[in-house]
């Protein structure tokens, strides 16, 4: 769990490429419903967890806040070092 919550902290205010199409949830107009982030998508980590043990983390995507788990940005993300990417 340790672990995991250094990866979090790691990865708030970075700008990820998805790999492949990711699952989030989307929580506008006041009901939940998932989304499928496509492969190509450009996304950045706005807020770690919520609480204790949760592992999901807010994310800026096409211009609203979206939910992923962590570890999917971790793993099926690439870092973006350029600004302009």
């Amino acid at each position: 769990m340790r672990v995991l919550s250094l990866i979090i902290s790691m990865l708030t205010g970075k700008r990820f490429r998805l790999e492949i199409p990711t699952l989030a949830i989307d929580g506008g107009n006041g009901k939940r419903h998932t989304s499928c982030v496509p492969a190509g998508a450009i996304i950045k980590v706005v807020s770690g967890p919520s609480g204790a043990g949760d592992r999901m983390v807010d994310v800026l995507w096409d211009g609203k806040i979206v939910t992923m788990f962590a570890v999917d940005v971790n793993v099926r993300g690439t870092e973006v070092l350029d600004a302009g990417a």
